[in-house]
């Protein structure tokens, strides 16, 4: 019989024992990113919580007080824990001197850079709502300072979709603000958000869990931040392009040095050097996690050889210029070695996994078979800011191979397979039936197997959809 609402289930001995082993092999001591997350201050508004015109909560951090015990449950593994708890820290923080951001409003950041008469805003994060509350902090605790321009880093909507709540359509129109972005720009914007935007926001559904419950043994945290959020957006075309590789220009009398990163993290992104401030914001190129090659949701494959050399070009562009490098997400790194440290690390993970992934392709291994013996050396894995919160190795490795060879394996049998239904129906007949193979998965499940089991119930959810015990059991193996 169907049980309409499962409920989650605990943590099995295996889930313990694997959770036991990150942390014997990680560092949970090293508190830096702790006291960076929290540098520099300076106020919020309780759970930043954020209320829509409608009266609707579009964004609250108050569901993720269960974060505050500092040890991970059985549920969670205690890596991921760890960076869910650095993703709380939400308010305005001051980076160096007329350079400040809201954090912890939306999966993004929003930047302001203080010029002469006015501000800059970097990125006017996803909705309305949240970029206009992140603004009316600012300006309560800095000053009602009129915005001059805002920058695009890149395509991604986290990073345009609040523009409205920061400036107007009809300030762009007279010349009043300035609306800048990388070449490419709406380009790209139009093929994530219209050509391919339906199946990619109902995918990004699934990938960043929206309708779950937070909890400890629900929805914890993105690795980029809490979740997609929700609220009004909207759309600015940019009135200036950057074009050149590197490109210089004074805005409201605060140079920013431009750097193309194209094809990195978006097909369309840049970096931003402030020399004046000796601050290196890194867009979305480099955060405190690996990020990914091509998300669940679906993108374009990312080219991890030329997002390496972009980082390895900032390196040595800007590295030893640097007293802070900071980014669209997460929290910034102080210290000209630690700066150059952390951009090392980065450069480094992108680089590590292309060559490895096309060293072992040569070799004539499938991308699930790379992805198997594929492992970080301790430098990156035992690094923090290289751990898999957001990508992974296995998704990274697919989409490097798929970038250089499509998405055939080279194995002949899979160039014409049966779709889901008619190839779960054969799959059930040839194992017996439902009852005999749920039998069997029940003990693999016991097993820990638990890979195995999702793809076994996968076949019997395809070939029976009303077999409930079917979908339990898959539902728990992913789980």
């Amino acid at each position: 019989m169907r049980n309409a609402y499962a409920q989650p289930q605990p943590a099995s001995a295996s889930t313990i024992q694997s959770h036991g082993r990150f942390r014997s092999e990680l560092d949970f001591s090293d508190t830096t990113a702790f006291s960076d997350a929290a540098r520099g201050y300076i106020a919020t508004i309780p759970d930043a919580r954020i209320i829509g015109a409608d009266g609707k909560v579009v964004w609250d951090l108050g569901r993720y007080h269960f974060l505050e015990q500092s040890d991970a449950p059985d549920t969670v593994n205690p890596s991921l824990w760890r960076q869910a708890r650095l993703n709380m820290h939400h308010g305005l923080f001051k980076v160096v001197d007329g350079i400040y951001q809201v954090r912890g409003f939306d999966l993004a950041n929003i930047t302001f850079i203080e010029g002469e008469k006015g501000i800059v805003v970097i990125d006017p994060l996803t909705y309305e709502e949240s970029a206009r509350a992140a603004l009316d902090l600012y300006w309560l605790h800095r000053g009602h300072r009129p915005v001059v321009a805002v920058i695009y880093s890149h395509s991604h909507r986290d990073h345009f979709g609040g523009v409205l709540g920061v400036t107007s359509v009809e300030d762009v129109a007279a010349g009043r603000v300035s609306v800048i972005a990388p070449t490419g720009f709406m380009d790209e914007v139009v093929s994530e958000m219209v050509m391919a935007g339906v199946p990619m926001r109902r995918r990004a559904a699934f990938q960043f869990g929206p309708s779950l419950m937070p909890g400890p043994m629900s929805q914890v945290d993105s690795g980029l931040g809490k979740n997609a959020g929700q609220g009004t957006y909207s759309m600015i075309p940019p009135t200036m392009l950057i074009t050149e590789t590197v490109e210089e220009h004074v805005i409201d009398g605060v140079k920013i040095v431009f750097q193309l990163t194209p094809g990195t993290e978006a097909p369309a992104e840049m970096n931003f050097y402030f020399p004046g401030h000796r601050a290196l914001n890194l867009a979305e190129n480099a955060c405190h996690t690996m990020h990914n090659l091509c998300p669940l949701r679906g993108a374009k494959t990312r080219d991890s050889l030329a997002w390496s050399r972009y980082l390895d070009e900032a390196l040595d562009l800007y590295g030893d210029k640097s007293d802070v490098v900071f980014a669209q997400h997460h929290w910034p790194t102080w210290g000209s070695e630690r700066v150059v440290e952390f951009i090392r690390v980065q450069r480094d993970l992108y680089r590590f996994l292309h060559d490895q992934t096309l060293r072992l392709m040569s070799h004539g291994l499938t991308p699930r078979e790379i992805a198997e013996q594929l492992m970080l050396p301790n430098a990156l894995s035992r690094n923090w800011s290289a751990r898999g919160y957001y990508g992974a190795i296995a998704h990274n490795v697919e989409a490097i191979y798929a970038h250089y060879l499509g998405p055939y394996d080279g194995n002949p049998a899979h160039l014409h397979r049966l779709p889901p239904v008619e190839l779960g129906k054969k799959v059930v007949e040839y194992m017996g039936g439902n009852d005999a193979i749920l039998e069997r998965a029940r003990a693999d499940m016991d097993a820990g197997q638990f890979r195995w089991v999702a793809e076994v119930m996968n076949h019997v959810v395809f070939a029976d959809p009303g077999c409930w015990a079917a979908r339990e059991l898959g539902a728990n193996a992913m789980e």
